[in-house]
């Protein structure tokens, strides 16, 4: 799919791109202290990042305001370097390493994390123009411009206090470290480190499974980048380990794993969750629950076959990891509107090696945002004014999950086009 437009230079673009962002984060501090703001700019997770960054930064106080102060590290190195527990601080699910990351709030400014999450937001186009050079992706900065740069969704997240833009230079720098091809200790190490900061990268596996092993099934190269990647993960997780223990598995890692989301979202799963949920006098379900378990099995199944499946050449790997990304998200036992980046970064390298029809240029966007529409306008009803409208939303859920798998079939298909036009020409 060609794309011309006239954009100023690549560098004019970024410093653009970076200006919008900066002021929306300055405008953002201004409009969250006024008084009359009901609805504040900044997303509620950034509270939480910036609360728990404040636990580990403060041990030994009582930030809770609690009779007992319990802010210590768990583990068995914390009371040794006397740090403080982020996971103090309810909901936060995340490595201690993004509230690492965010210490410069403590002493430099509260905003400096939403700073650092558009670094890595102008960072993403970077490597995504990389990439694009390796795979030989023709006016790949207009791509870049119009699908992330500008893209309201990727700066509006990211000034709101979103960390995916983090995730994202991990999953594109292991993919840049994969199509350069000239060192897997590298690429293995990167994969490790992502997989440590968020969990589902470990799907790409499937995708260097077939990459290292073509033409045959299981290569001795493949089993060795399996247990360097799995060897640097181990590296990185066991030193948080020791130092926040148990709560940091559990919270991290273990928590994702047995999540049971009755609150709406995309995913259909929402409502028999919704529907089987203890009342509020009944305790909540601490273990592992099978359905939970075999929730995984469509998205790991579908996500673990399109990586073997389309991973085994190396200029393909930018489709393999959409693809198999894309159906992770969409088959998802919880799918929110941040999900969605996860594949929306990949689309700039992607969309030009498309072959599509006119009509589907105009339809599959169409499809995607419509079926967003139809679900956001019953939500608004539920979360709003208060309507009882669950089934209604299930149902949203269940046109939204069919009209992303018909859209990436079609991407599917206009891709198999375009590699035979490719090969035929060459």
């Amino acid at each position: 799919m060609v794309l011309r437009v006239t954009l100023p230079s690549w560098r004019t673009l970024l410093l653009l791109a970076s200006a919008l962002r900066v002021a929306l984060v300055a405008y953002s501090e201004y409009y969250d202290a006024l008084p009359t703001t009901k609805v504040k700019y900044t997303d509620v997770d950034y509270r939480v990042f910036s609360d728990a960054t404040r636990f580990v930064w403060r041990p030994g106080q009582n930030l809770l305001g609690g009779s007992q102060n319990s802010n210590f590290a768990k583990g068995s190195l914390g009371a040794v370097i006397h740090v403080g527990d982020p996971y103090e601080r309810a909901t936060y699910r995340y490595t201690p390493m993004l509230a690492l990351l965010l210490l410069p709030n403590e002493f430099v400014h509260p905003a400096f994390g939403k700073l650092l999450f558009v670094a890595a937001d102008i960072l993403i186009a970077v490597l995504l123009r990389r990439i694009a050079r390796l795979t030989h992706v023709r006016n790949a900065e207009a791509y870049i411009a119009l699908g992330w740069l500008f893209n309201p969704l990727s700066f509006s997240i990211s000034t709101r206090g979103s960390s995916e833009a983090v995730l994202g230079v991990l999953v594109l720098a292991v993919l840049h470290s994969a199509l350069r091809g000239d060192n897997d200790v590298r690429t293995a190490a990167l994969l490790g480190l992502a997989v440590h900061f968020k969990i589902y990268p470990f799907i790409y596996g499937a995708a260097f499974v077939s990459l290292l092993s073509a033409p045959s099934f299981l290569s001795v190269r493949a089993i060795r980048f399996a247990i360097l990647s799995v060897g640097f993960l181990a590296l990185i997780t066991i030193p948080f380990y020791l130092v926040w223990g148990q709560p940091f598995l559990q919270h991290a890692y273990l928590y994702h794993i047995g999540r049971l989301d009755h609150r709406h979202n995309f995913s259909p799963y929402f409502y028999p969750t919704y529907l089987s949920y203890p009342a509020r006098d009944v305790a909540r379900p601490t273990g592992v629950s099978w359905s939970s378990i075999f929730s995984f099995v469509p998205q790991l199944g579908l996500s673990g076959l399109t990586g073997l499946w389309l991973g085994h050449k190396r200029k393909d790997l930018p489709f393999a990891f959409f693809v198999q990304t894309a159906l992770f998200v969409t088959f998802n036992k919880v799918c929110t509107s941040q999900y969605f980046l996860w594949y929306i970064w990949f689309l700039p390298v992607v969309l030009p090696r498309l072959q599509l029809a006119a009509w589907e240029k105009i339809a599959l966007p169409g499809v995607w945002v419509a079926a967003q529409a139809l679900w956001l306008g019953i939500a608004y009803q539920l979360e709003f004014e208060r309507q009882q409208v669950f089934f209604p939303l299930w149902c949203a859920s269940i046109a939204f999950l069919v009209a992303n798998s018909w859209v990436l079939v079609r991407i599917m298909q206009a891709y198999g086009r375009a590699r035979l036009r490719e090969a035929g020409s060459g």
